[in-house]
């Protein structure tokens, strides 16, 4: 009899700014450096024989904690990726949303029935990721062994190995990240033990997702809409600084304006379905030799702030940067606005200076470079 584990990635930059990773090749969050924690003690009583894993960094990197304890290499293989979603991939998942609702409905809903130009199938997916754990298992006979691997490429396993259809999303959800499946392999033929236990998360909070739904974007033109982006940011300045003293409506829309012609794409709209909830502003001509990237502004409405949006709008601008190879991303934000300034330290940034005393401007600063360690 062999033991396969079979079980998800960590939580990535993908799943925490709702982004259509695919075969993207994102970074590890901080929680997801928590959960692959977690996994590996949970290893800890299980003795593993060899592990596997997808050659994207999200899986062979959650793969390692479980290997370092053992003394065990991870063992790459392309053919447990995820889904390969073509031109939707480092898309977000509100624009596709948005942009695509019918093929977008049938990606989660009737995935047998998916078909975009330039991505797998399901049924390709399955084929592939099915061929990889046969092997596994026949290399591997009468073992333990680790196999990790992704979200839909998991599904696409279990619907075949079990034949619950992949429509049945009560019945085969998405695993969460690091959960672990088990299966028995005979020699001939797979059976599941358990699925989608992840009970050694215990210990750790839910991620806080949006409540009401993705994000999606769209560019603003400040010359075009001004009376928009002139209320965005004086609300942002009231809640900055408490009061509208100091904001000059005209200096600002006129730097936006600036802004938008030099990248049409650096001021954004941020909305949930047809209801605009949000405004950034990026001055990306700031910082383009010095190799950093600068946030003008980043404005939430009060009624959708604490909701897991905000992270969802400051990866635009993560994403943007990043695409125009910027290694850090820098902004000011009032010394006073304490609810900023405590988002923007859970999301890694440091301050580099303070401007005006106490009550003045703090420069805060986040890298955007990635970790590869393995």
């Amino acid at each position: 009899m062999t033991e396969i584990y079979l079980i998800r990635h960590t939580q990535a930059e993908g799943n925490r700014y709702r982004i259509m990773q695919g075969h993207w090749d994102g970074d590890v969050t901080p929680l997801g450096e928590k959960q692959i924690a977690l996994l590996a003690e949970r290893f800890h009583a299980i003795p593993v024989d060899a592990v596997y894993a997808s050659d994207l960094y999200r899986a062979r990197h959650t793969a390692a904690g479980i290997a370092r304890y053992w003394g065990l290499p991870v063992r790459r293989d392309p053919r447990l990726r995820e889904i390969n979603v073509g031109p939707w991939e480092t898309e977000f998942f509100g624009n596709v949303f948005h942009a695509e609702p019918e093929l977008a409905r049938l990606f989660v809903y009737e995935p047998d029935r998916f078909r975009l130009e330039g991505a797998e199938t399901y049924a390709e997916v399955g084929e592939r990721a099915y061929a990889a754990l046969e092997d596994i298992a026949r290399q591997n006979a009468g073992k333990t062994v680790a196999v990790v691997s992704h979200g839909v490429t998991i599904r696409c396993l279990l619907s075949r190995i079990t034949g619950v259809s992949l429509r049945d999303v009560q019945a085969l959800p998405i695993c969460r990240n690091t959960a672990v499946s088990r299966l028995i392999w005979d020699g001939t033929r797979f059976t599941l033990d358990f699925y989608n236990d992840a009970s050694h998360l215990t210990a750790l909070a839910e991620p806080a997702w949006s409540r009401n739904g993705d994000v999606r974007h769209e560019s603003l033109d400040p010359a075009r809409e001004p009376d928009f982006y002139t209320a965005c940011y004086a609300d942002a300045w009231r809640s900055a600084h408490g009061d509208l003293e100091g904001y000059s409506a005209p200096v600002y829309l006129h730097s936006a304006q600036e802004h938008y012609r030099a990248d049409p794409e650096s001021v954004l709209r941020m909305l949930v379905g047809d209801e605009p909830i949000g405004l950034v502003d990026m001055d990306t001509r700031r910082g383009r030799w010095a190799g950093y990237g600068w946030l003008s502004l980043l404005y939430l409405k009060p009624e959708y702030r604490h909701q897991g949006y905000g992270i969802q709008v400051l990866a635009r601008v993560y994403r943007k940067y990043q695409k125009l190879g910027r290694r850090s991303l820098r902004l000011n934000v009032a010394a006073s606005n304490t609810a900023a300034r405590a988002f923007y330290e859970r999301e890694g940034f440091t301050v580099l200076g303070r401007e005006g005393g106490a009550d003045g401007l703090l420069l805060l600063e986040k890298s955007l470079r990635r970790a590869r360690d393995e």
